[in-house]
């Protein structure tokens, strides 16, 4: 399951809308927010969260907030009242500080809860079966790190899954945006340190190798380029390339790795077929580091006409023309091309 983050540190627009929109229709099921804005009145932030609510509920996206003893009671909202916190009209709730085991026990029948995923006991986990909670209404959930060098450790955060999984908990990270970034510091909302300016899609897919169900963006906004290569994932488990030449036979064909993976590089399997480009050699030999979208010339004789991507830095080849280059952005994204995987290009947006 997707979701992406919407704040409450201003009044609503028409572009928040249409964010919505455009994430829904991405394959984008779930919205995270915070309840806490700096020197903002109470007033303010529920009408602001009342607005973000109806929307949700008018495009069928569902929404969790991160709530908090203190950030209840600056709401005036009691911590130990269940139908005071099912008036937010959340589809459920991330706790932090202030709520006690008994308490989540009592929340979990009524709706989604997301525990704390770094922080849980066994202890709690023991006292949240002593108080009868429905574990079905369960998960946990890491945090973001807005502060360079504190995002966790992944070899740990993997562990940890791990350890929650045994108890039938999901589990969610975040990965940072690389659009509109999120305030004071601007230097992306990961939960994992090594992915804090990491490819979005590449990020998705690393987060789930380390056993994470979940994942939501915690930045307030991914480029329509990163939205196009997740809903190409999420829909044709394809891998969208970004290339910096204008070769309009990559960029209008669909193209598939063969079925048998190579070390070292992708290799099109429509490519010798069709042969939609000329093969004779080129004037000047270039050498191909990963990245490389390639051709074999006439040079090469039964392979003529195949095209590959080299996934490792490899030497100049005079059998080998160089078409185009993918960008450093999207060089993650060779790892997860795999059997018969759909291989799309694109222009880079000029827009971001």
């Amino acid at each position: 399951m997707l979701g992406f983050s919407v704040y409450l540190g201003h009044d609503l627009t028409s572009e928040d809308y249409n964010y919505l929109l455009t994430m829904r229709n991405s394959g984008f099921a779930y919205v995270f927010t915070q309840l806490v804005v700096a020197d903002t009145a109470k007033e303010i932030i529920l009408k602001r969260l009342n607005n973000l609510t109806n929307w949700c509920q008018k495009l069928d996206l569902k929404i969790i907030a991160d709530v908090s003893e203190k950030v209840l009671q600056n709401l005036d909202i009691n911590i130990n009242s269940v139908e005071q916190i099912k008036n937010l009209n959340l589809t459920g709730i991330r706790v932090d500080d202030g709520f006690s085991m008994e308490m989540i026990a009592k929340l979990s029948k009524e709706m989604p809860i997301v525990l704390n995923a770094s922080t849980i006991t066994q202890e709690d986990i023991d006292n949240l079966k002593y108080s009868n909670a429905n574990f079905e209404k369960l998960m946990a959930g890491h945090n973001f790190y807005p502060r360079p060098e504190t995002g966790l450790e992944a070899h740990w955060m993997q562990e940890r899954n791990e350890w929650l999984h045994k108890y039938d908990l999901k589990t969610a990270a975040f990965i940072a945006g690389n659009g509109k970034l999120r305030g004071p510091l601007f230097a992306g909302l990961p939960t994992l340190e090594k992915q804090r300016y990491e490819n979005p899609l590449a990020a998705i897919l690393e987060l789930r190798k380390y056993g994470c169900d979940n994942v939501f963006v915690g930045d307030p906004q991914i480029t329509r380029d990163a939205i196009e290569s997740i809903t190409n994932y999420e829909k044709e488990k394809a891998i969208t390339l970004h290339i910096d030449t204008d070769v309009s036979e990559l960029l209008e064909n669909k193209w598939h790795n063969r079925p048998d993976v190579a070390r070292d590089v992708v290799r099109l399997k429509e490519s010798r077929e069709k042969r939609f480009l000329p093969t004779f050699p080129q004037d000047n030999v270039y050498a191909r580091p990963k990245g490389s979208v390639t051709m074999d010339n006439n040079l090469y004789q039964r392979y003529e006409g195949e095209i590959q991507i080299t996934k490792r830095d490899l030497p100049r080849n005079e059998k080998i023309n160089v078409l185009a280059q993918v960008k450093d952005y999207d060089l993650p994204l060779l790892d997860y091309i795999g059997s018969n995987t759909q291989v799309i290009f694109r222009k880079v947006n000029k827009e971001e």
